[in-house]
């Protein structure tokens, strides 16, 4: 079983704690590094940050929002770190949500369907180092030339709705989802067998919060977290499907983010992440794994192990023995 690592955007934590973190899955040897971008650090600067400091471990940065940054800011930000860092480095993309991409940023949200592939289409070839001469009907691009090219970066997809995993599994390298139950990892993992005409199907990863005998404050944490997630077409299809309707409900008629949290029961974390001993740890993760994901990459909770030092610590040992 493959095990990466995620840096989280935990709410109540400080930012700065995100390099003890890479530094803590870099020591403790993991797979790779997941740098995804919220409202902290800009992910390619924090790649380069993490990348100078642990230069073994590999990075995967991402999902970024392609309503956000077109192919030649992506690929320039992908080849602009593995240049300065020397560390390998693939890169994930999203449709991110209205909130962001519109509200935040002032794009266009509409068709983002159509913007992921157009974007992946035109990027492929960049990384790879050919000069762009792309014309889509949302993404164009042409005479642009990488300097340092990235002919073995991978494209990932962050994907939930059965557009976009059609899409991944016809596109990407890799496939990733956030906060799932092995039984969604399952259909995903068959979605996307059945929907990769003509190759081999894609990768699938699966981000997992974790935490090692987790007491309330990691509990808190999690909930304020995955209270985010209620009410989003496609996750809160899952977590009504788990029994969890009802705040389902709250989520899309306006409750607020804190109100959920508090409503949010330990029951509903033990369906998405990994909780316990490193023995039940290491178990869930193997379930994960039976389902169908080909990595699963931890999300180490800190609210009561900061930097993630002993969860991560502790799955690397039980892994290892």
């Amino acid at each position: 079983m493959n095990i990466e690592v995620v840096l989280p955007f935990w709410l109540d934590r400080p930012d700065a704690e995100a390099m003890e973190i890479a530094l803590a899955a870099s020591d403790a040897g993991f797979g790779a590094l997941w740098i995804g971008e919220m409202a902290t650090y800009d992910a390619f600067s924090l790649a380069t940050a993490v990348g100078l400091r642990a230069p073994e471990l590999p990075l995967k940065i991402g999902p970024l929002a392609v309503g956000v940054r077109g192919p030649v800011t992506l690929a320039l930000g992908a080849s602009s770190v593995a240049s300065l860092t020397g560390s390998r480095v693939d890169i994930a993309l999203g449709a991110s949500s209205p909130a962001i991409v519109a509200g935040w940023h002032n794009r266009q949200w509409a068709h983002h369907a159509a913007v992921m592939r157009e974007t992946i289409e035109c990027l492929r070839p960049m990384l790879a180092g050919a000069r762009s001469d792309y014309t889509g009907r949302h993404v164009s691009s042409h005479g642009f030339r990488l300097r340092n090219p990235l002919p073995d970066t991978r494209i990932a997809l962050g994907a939930f709705g059965s557009g976009m995993i059609r899409l991944a599994a016809q596109r990407a390298d890799e496939v990733v989802l956030n906060l799932a139950s092995p039984a969604r990892v399952a259909e995903v993992r068959a979605a996307i067998n059945a929907a990769a005409v003509d190759r081999d199907p894609p990768r699938l990863a699966v981000w997992v919060p974790a935490a090692l005998d987790p007491g309330d404050a990691v509990h808190a944490q999690l909930a304020g977290q995955l209270a985010v997630y209620l009410a989003p077409p496609g996750y809160g299809e899952m977590f009504s499907s788990l029994g969890f309707d009802d705040l389902v409900g709250r989520a899309r008629t306006g409750a607020t983010r804190r109100e959920l949290a508090a409503a949010i029961p330990v029951e509903l974390l033990e369906h998405v992440a990994a909780l316990g001993t490193a023995d039940r740890i290491a178990a869930r993760l193997h379930a994960y794994h039976e389902a169908g994901a080909d990595c699963v990459a931890v999300v180490p909770a800190t609210a009561e192990d900061p930097g993630g030092r002993r969860t991560l610590g502790a799955l690397t040992e039980r892994c290892e023995s």
